[in-house]
């Protein structure tokens, strides 16, 4: 019996679906526009491939959703969790309190319920004081009934995380089962606000990605299909519903890595710069072995400075909806806002009202589309500087992700990559590859499942080659519970920093391991 996956991304502007055989080719695809509630743009997408590709139901097996439905939630304060925030850290920490830093309408929606207790550890897993376990009770009962959700940070955890656990249980004891608690040992790296922050945001957009599982598996059931739900996470990989309910934060910029991955399948280079460029944005990554480079510096989100993983990006506003101005004396200003999804009806070419660089590529040849009369009486001299100065914005893009001068191959993904000339400066060669509109649906529905580690260990303890050894399993143990094959399970990153500030011959270790989606079973998710 064949095996059929599904795979979708949700961006700004489209939607973007396809439908896979079991060898990953393209069976359907299609760009459908990304409604305001999300969910219809997502089941409309869905729909037109299943009718299109015309396999049976009961075959398609797997569907990947990369969605923004968490990025949204925080960018907009919107359908947030009710959460308290717990520090585990006090005295050590008491001159600063959390959310510190984060903008004021941030602060007031997460920051009802804060709070501070004794406890902690040292960088090498020394108690700094006993964990008051009274307090937390205390805690517990005052919040009962107020809050649906909790983040918990204490001081050191991705060393030693057993009074992050010992909180967590006295948090269930007294709240119960169904409390969605969030461990910052389980989701950022070593810096304790940065950390916390990234952890209370987590807590924050639990409900956000419960709903959004709830109605991907509805929209499918609705379609008579019963297939293995994954989410997209941001280092190109896959997590299983429940992994991503826990860790919802993990799905934020999924949508940039999605194609770099789909760009990387669908070129077949393991390394080489990629630019995805949609209808507002244009988003330029690195591939690295097949996956995006990982970012080395601590990224806000929603105005919030975290400090777990994220793609190594750089973002510019330009898009095939991009708004040209031209001023009377010629002069011109590109962007960075964009007619968006409403190209269709506000670009020049489509009978609109609104010059974009969609007009600019037709106006002057390089893309057929729409109707072409509608922007012959521009001025072709203009529009060729407005053309010129919107390649020199890509390429200057490019060369700040290069690591050096030397000429590399470009991917170019997207809607919108349609716009862009065949030679780009700095690059090796350009590569435009088939289904390159979809690459980021096909990313999401080829990627692998993976589980990352990192921890600071104390080598005059345990040894170097001791703690290599243990960071590999944990990062395997991680893979396997977001949902992938313990018999296709490889080590595809490792990275081992020194710590030469700190004493102990500490060094800070991250393994990622990632491995082939686990065979499908019947499962419910609820």
């Amino acid at each position: 019996m064949s095996i059929y996956r599904i795979g979708i991304d949700v961006g700004g502007t489209h939607t973007d679906a396809v439908l896979l055989d079991q060898n990953n080719q393209v069976l359907a695809e299609t760009k459908s526009a990304t409604t305001e509630d999300v969910a219809t743009g997502i089941y409309n997408a869905m729909k037109i491939i299943i009718d299109e590709a015309n396999v049976p139901r009961e075959q398609i097996k797997y569907a990947m959703l990369g969605t923004t439905h968490c990025t949204n939630a925080i960018v907009e304060r919107k359908k947030l969790n009710k959460i308290s925030s717990i520090r585990i850290g006090a005295p050590a920490t008491l001159a600063v309190k959390p959310l510190i830093g984060v903008p004021e309408e941030l602060r007031e929606a997460l920051g009802k319920h804060v709070y501070l207790v004794r406890g902690g550890h040292e960088f090498d897993g020394r108690e700094i004081v006993e964990l008051d376990e009274q307090h937390l009770y205390q805690i517990a009962n005052e919040i009962k009934g107020k809050v649906d959700s909790v983040a918990i940070t204490s001081v050191f955890s991705p060393v030693t995380q057993s009074h992050e656990q010992r909180a967590s249980e006295i948090i269930r004891e007294v709240l119960g089962d169904e409390i969605a608690i969030s461990l910052s040992s389980e989701i950022g790296s070593v810096g304790l606000l940065e950390r916390e922050n990234a952890t209370i945001l987590n807590a924050a957009v639990v409900k956000v990605a419960k709903t959004a599982a709830d109605g991907f598996i509805d929209a499918l059931k609705n379609e008579g299909i019963d297939a293995q739900v994954f989410f997209g996470q941001n280092d190109g990989t896959l997590m299983s519903v429940d992994y991503a309910v826990k860790y919802p934060i993990f799905t934020v910029a999924c949508g940039p890595t999605n194609s770099l991955r789909g760009a990387s399948y669908l070129s077949e280079l393991s390394d080489a710069i990629v630019v995805d460029v949609g209808g507002t944005t244009s988003d330029i990554g690195v591939l690295v072995q097949s996956f995006p480079r990982e970012s080395s510096l601590a990224v806000e989100i929603g105005g919030a400075r975290t400090n777990f993983r994220m793609p190594d990006l750089v973002s510019i506003g330009l898009g095939g909806g991009t708004i040209v101005r031209i001023q009377d004396n010629d002069d011109f200003t590109i962007g960075p806002d964009s007619v968006g999804y409403r190209l269709p009806e506000k670009g020049l070419v489509f009978g609109g009202d609104t010059l974009t660089l969609t007009d600019v590529a037709v106006a002057l040849g390089n893309v057929e589309l729409g109707d072409a009369s509608k922007v012959a009486h521009l001025d072709q001299k203009l529009l060729k500087q407005v053309y010129q100065k919107m390649i020199d914005m890509v390429e200057e893009a490019i060369d700040k992700m290069k690591i050096s001068a030397a000429p590399v191959p470009v991917i170019l993904v997207g809607g919108g990559s349609i716009l862009f000339p065949e030679l780009l400066k700095g690059a090796s060669e350009v590569i435009r590859p088939l289904h390159s509109g979809v690459a980021n649906a096909i990313g999401s529905a080829i990627s692998q499942v993976s589980g990352q580690i990192e921890k600071v260990y104390a080598l005059e303890e345990i040894g170097r080659e001791k703690a290599l050894e243990l960071a590999k399993e944990i990062a395997m143990a991680e893979a396997i519970h977001a949902g992938a094959d313990p018999e296709t399970l490889v080590i595809v990153d490792i990275e081992d920093v020194p710590l030469a500030y700190m004493p102990g011959n500490a060094t800070r270790i991250r393994v990622k391991a990632a491995g082939d989606l686990a065979q499908f079973k019947t499962k419910e998710f609820v």
